[in-house]
């Protein structure tokens, strides 16, 4: 392979970690089922934990949030589909997860993309490229680059950033388009990172996020975040469904969805190691 073409390929496949992962996947109507309003969440009987005295626990509801896909561990499956205005494309994938720290995510399909995985352990990232048969060792500087091609950066799927360390938060208040509570996340000003800030609306009940919009460094308006379909999975009820909208690219929207989730798996140590990625699938 040449040289040009390797770098082709390292471009496309530059890969991070599903967040705990974000976030959720792709979209096929078939799969999803009917849509369900998060601010019917509440109809099952649950609980308003996040709710005293009429006003928002915004310190609980933000440790949800971040917390809201994670767990001691998981193994999930999910898709992606990237749609651009000349064509689509769908990935699927296998996600497992210890802790907050590691993560391995395997391409299980189309064949063309089969095997490429990526571990990463600590702030450490490695891709592993089946056409090349080579492990590159992905750097910080590239966490805010573009996920698969797709419209996510790196850090929207590793993580790295931190909402409660890496921003300042506020409760707006109601929001009424779309219905909830407004929290807004300003950055703190020693942190590097594309976002000035984004406005976050959460469910009345603030157990699901709903949809936010992220500012970049000049407070322009770039991105719009949204979640829906909320499923149970494993006995906890999240947003199987995020779609992302680049509002500087006409056209651009990667849609993702969970297919399934097994919190608190078994999942070996072993799992997260350079050996276990480079192994053929």
């Amino acid at each position: 392979m040449k040289a040009s073409d390797t770098d082709r390929v390292l471009r496309r496949l530059l890969f991070a970690v599903l967040f705990c992962v974000l976030a959720g996947l792709p979209s096929l109507q078939a799969e999803t089922g009917p849509q369900e309003d998060p601010n019917d969440a509440q109809q099952a009987g649950q609980e308003e934990p996040f709710i005293k005295d009429g006003k928002l626990d915004l310190e609980a509801v933000v440790k949800y949030f971040e917390d809201m896909y994670r767990a001691d561990s998981s193994i999930s499956e999910a898709k992606i589909t990237i749609t651009r205005p000349r064509y689509e494309r769908t990935l699927q994938m296998k996600i497992w997860t210890l802790g907050e720290e590691k993560a391995l995510i395997v391409i299980q399909a189309p064949p063309r993309e089969k095997g490429t995985a990526t571990l990463k352990v600590d702030k450490n990232l490695w891709n592993y490229l089946p056409r090349i048969k080579r492990t590159i060792r992905i750097p910080p500087s590239m966490m805010l680059a573009s996920w698969m091609g797709t419209d996510f950066t790196n850090d929207d799927l590793v993580r790295e950033s931190s909402y409660s360390e890496d921003y300042e938060y506020e409760l707006v208040g109601p929001s009424q388009e779309p219905a909830g509570w407004l929290i807004r996340f300003t950055a703190k000003p020693d942190v590097v990172g594309l976002w000035n800030r984004f406005d976050l609306v959460v469910s009345k009940d603030g157990r699901i996020p709903i949809e936010a919009k992220y500012y970049d460094r000049k407070d322009r308006l770039s991105r719009i975040l949204r979640w829906s379909d909320v499923k149970e999975f494993d006995g906890k009820r999240i947003p199987a469904r995020l779609t992302l909208v680049p509002l500087d690219k006409e056209g651009h929207k990667t849609e993702m969805i969970y297919l399934d989730i097994d919190f608190d798996a078994n999942v070996p140590e072993a799992t997260f190691s350079l050996s276990n990625l480079e192994q053929t699938r």
